[in-house]
């Protein structure tokens, strides 16, 4: 079952001990709204062709125990991809995992933690 998470609970995991792409994923589903910033370390899979791309992801992350997905504003794509992520997950490999959506996207995160080199990159401020 896809859960929330919170930007203050993401910031934890980003600056705890956790090894990204091992420990946790950030998985960006934005389109062409994915230029104006990203959180760090986060990895961009287009909600325009996720479908295409999602067994490659699973493949990729079946030993990743928490997957976090946003996109803009974690109303419609991210929570799509997280739920279609988790569903394919559970059928080829087991169920050890956890699957969140970032309340509030990229905006709220963005602008919370904009000045956090550590936790945002490629923050564009015309777009924003």
């Amino acid at each position: 079952m896809v859960q929330g998470i919170i930007g203050s609970e993401l910031v934890k995991l980003i600056k705890s001990a956790k090894v990204p792409d091992e420990d946790y994923l950030i998985v960006d589903v934005r389109d062409e709204d994915w230029k104006g910033g990203n959180i760090k370390g986060s990895r961009n899979y287009p909600s325009q062709r996720f479908l295409l791309e999602v067994d490659d992801l699973v493949k990729r992350t079946k030993d990743v125990p928490i997957m976090i997905f946003h996109c803009a504003l974690s109303q419609e794509r991210g929570p799509k991809a997280a739920r279609i992520y988790e569903e394919t997950r559970n059928a080829l490999h087991d169920a050890n995992h956890t699957v969140y959506v970032l309340q509030g996207g990229f905006v709220q995160f963005g602008q919370s933690y904009k000045d956090d080199p550590e936790l945002v990159e490629n923050w564009r401020e015309v777009i924003w």
